[in-house]
């Protein structure tokens, strides 16, 4: 079905499948660094001018963007930047991440919050560890209490092969979640398509209009059965993540071929150890010629010397080698 004529419309063939949709497409920026250990501020900025003018919603200090590693005053330069590269109206995401915070959880988020707030962007709240251990319904209270007075916020729930205070949450919790009037989506890095498709269904059924974002950078086709993205694999190529959302909604098959090479970049890169992938986007980015260096924030995992050799096969199926 992926090699067949490009004429064939995609409708009939698989009939399960949410066709013709129109997918929000979000990428986790990367912060790059000049060959001196500096953050590329420039490449950085025209990096996200360049995903917002391919029709990708910006997301930053996630994790692509090293948020773990960046202190509070790093965090809040990165939402500046983005601001001053994106223009006062433009809309974007921004991780509000509380580890080695001592306040309440609720406090913490809501100090996160009221920061990214200020910059006119949307908080997503990462999973905490301080969380871990308590019932559905005693951690829905503090999301209910971080969320109270903010109009959109996003949740996340992240898989512990990204970061140590990943969770994966069990249904009862999704459902309070989706029980919050603040919260309009979740970000679901589990890289498990079963279980993303068991929270489409639920979803579906209990609140349709809340948006599920996949994080399955190992399923990118997650967007096939009703799943929208935010990803950090998008950072790579987001001009091929926009076109490939378009040949989508025009029910073009040509989706498939483009389809696969972007999950083909996304196997290599997505390998372990995950947190790598940072490393592997470094190198991807910079032999297109779109950041300084293949430098990571040191505290961040490396790929080995022969990174770029690899990503190179995955550069030129997409035609953005240079």
């Amino acid at each position: 079905m992926r090699h067949g004529s490009q004429a064939m419309n995609i409708d009939h063939i698989l009939q399960r499948v949410k066709s013709r949709r129109t997918v929000h497409g979000i990428a986790a920026a990367l912060l790059p660094f000049e060959s001196d250990g500096r953050i590329a501020v420039d490449a950085f900025q025209q990096h996200l001018k360049a995903t917002h003018q391919a029709g990708l919603t910006n997301a930053v200090n996630m994790d692509t963007g090293y948020v773990n590693y960046l202190n509070s005053e790093e965090k809040q330069q990165v939402l500046g930047w983005a601001r001053e590269s994106l223009g006062p109206a433009t809309p974007f995401v921004a991780g509000a991440y509380i580890e080695g915070n001592e306040d309440s959880v609720a406090t913490a988020y809501r100090r996160e919050m009221d920061r990214i707030a200020q910059c006119g962007a949307m908080p997503i709240l990462f999973p905490t560890a301080r969380l871990r251990g308590l019932s559905a319904r005693e951690k829905a209270s503090v999301y209910r209490e971080a969320c109270r007075g903010f109009s959109e916020v996003l949740a996340f729930e992240l898989s512990p092969v990204f970061a140590s205070n990943g969770e994966i949450f069990d249904e009862d919790m999704f459902r309070a979640l989706m029980d919050i009037p603040e919260l309009k989506g979740m970000k679901h890095s589990s890289l498990d398509g079963l279980l993303e498709l068991e929270r489409l269904e639920v979803r579906n059924t209990h609140r349709p209009e809340f948006r599920i974002y996949t994080g399955n950078d190992l399923g990118i086709d997650m967007v096939e059965y009703g799943s929208d993205y935010l990803l950090g694999l998008a950072t790579f190529a987001p001009e091929k993540f926009a076109e490939r959302d378009r040949l989508w909604r025009e029910g073009d098959a040509r989706y498939y071929a483009l389809s696969d090479a972007l999950q083909y970049l996304g196997n290599v890169a997505f390998r372990a150890p995950v947190p790598a992938y940072k490393h592997s986007a470094a190198v991807f980015l910079h032999r297109c010629g779109r950041i300084p260096s293949p430098k990571t924030h040191p505290l961040n995992p490396q790929r080995p010397d022969w990174e770029a050799a690899i990503l190179e096969d995955c550069a030129v199926r997409l035609g953005v080698w240079i």
